[in-house]
């Protein structure tokens, strides 16, 4: 009882931490402790634009948990300067980076405003209402991974797919849920002949892509629109993505049948999802711990409400990848050497 108990205050202390870091990611604290060095509250208020009397406060509180330094515990409330270590900045204060985790606190603030919706979900089988752009949008999960790694790193990597997207004439590549498009632009990026149509049902993401595009140049190569991925798209692809989003959709099966329909002749699927154990085990890794509670709290009850739905879940194990691809006609589902701590890639083939 009293480790349970010792346990559950642990899991709150860790959850005001992500709040307070939700707080200093929306408001810029930790760029601007980087970007302009050490400051005392005031000093950070006036840099930010915000209340020294909550800044103080959060501050302190970053302080005492280990978040940011100060350099004289003794000083007085006004006159102690904060910093946030050269080693932190890439965790908490640059989004390019691939180790940027800050991102988390926006998803977890995101998913505790649904609660009480998901709650009703639980007693009614249907979904919860859909969450608002507003005030944040989606946290980016895979942003810096994608820029840093997808073009880079993971499609070199896989000869059969690298050598189209090197060849003539222009490969031409569907992102099927692309989100607010940094997998295209990655994609885009590191092949530069390419032309990727994203596609995504959030009307709103689809606006953000088209910005991150034409911010980044593409917008010639690279386009968007609203659209169900279950649906067949023309012209015929070389290569359909679908990243670290099947395991959210109604129809899965569906989504992987009209990708494979979109194939030009040699054409692969290419599949990234949640990387998780094969078989259910109550001795969970921190990773699978991660992942079932997303998909209790986001992820099912977000597939719910459709008597068809597959209702997958966050944890697609292996296995219910390869039924989903064998359901929908492939003959070929490789799972790829491509070594991530999040995601499982998998090559599908006619």
């Amino acid at each position: 009882m009293d480790a349970l108990s010792e346990r559950l205050l642990r899991s709150a202390v860790a959850a005001l931490d992500l709040y307070t870091v939700y707080i200093g990611e929306r408001l810029g604290f930790y760029r601007t402790l980087a970007e302009s060095g050490p400051a005392t509250s005031t000093e950070l208020a006036q840099r930010t634009g915000t209340n020294e009397r909550l800044v103080r406060e959060w501050l302190e509180q970053q302080a005492a948990t280990g978040l940011l330094t100060v350099d004289d515990p003794a000083a007085g409330a006004l006159d102690r300067r904060y910093a946030i270590r050269d080693e932190d900045v890439p965790v908490l204060a640059d989004a390019d980076h691939v180790a940027f985790t800050a991102h988390e606190a926006v998803e977890m603030a995101r998913n505790a405003r649904s609660l009480p919706d998901v709650v009703d979900a639980f007693r009614t089988g249907n979904a919860p209402p859909p969450l608002g752009w507003e005030p944040e949008g989606r946290a980016e999960w895979n942003r810096a991974k994608y820029l840093a790694k997808l073009g880079r790193e993971w499609l070199p990597a896989i000869e059969p797919i690298d050598r189209r997207l090197r060849a003539e004439p222009p490969a031409k590549v569907a992102d099927l849920a692309c989100g607010t498009g940094w997998s295209s632009i990655a994609m885009a990026t590191a092949y530069t002949a390419i032309v990727v149509h994203g596609r995504d049902l959030d009307a709103d993401a689809v606006a953000a892509a088209r910005e991150n595009a034409a911010a980044h140049g593409l917008g010639d190569r690279v386009s968007f629109a609203v659209a169900d991925a279950s649906q067949p798209a023309d012209p015929p692809y070389d290569v359909v993505t679908i990243l670290e989003a099947l395991h959210d959709m109604t129809h899965p099966v569906e989504v992987l049948r009209a990708a494979r329909e979109m194939l030009a002749e040699g054409g692969s699927v290419l599949v990234a999802d949640e990387r998780v154990s094969d078989t259910f085990t109550t001795d969970a890794s921190v990773r699978d711990r991660y992942v079932h509670g997303l998909s209790v709290v986001a992820c099912l009850p977000e597939a719910m409400g459709d008597p068809e739905s597959a209702m997958t879940g966050a944890v697609m194990r292996v296995d219910t990848l390869r039924r989903y691809a064998t359901d929908a006609g492939f003959g070929t589902i490789e799972i790829l050497p491509i070594e991530d701590d999040d995601l499982r890639l998998y090559r599908l083939l006619p």
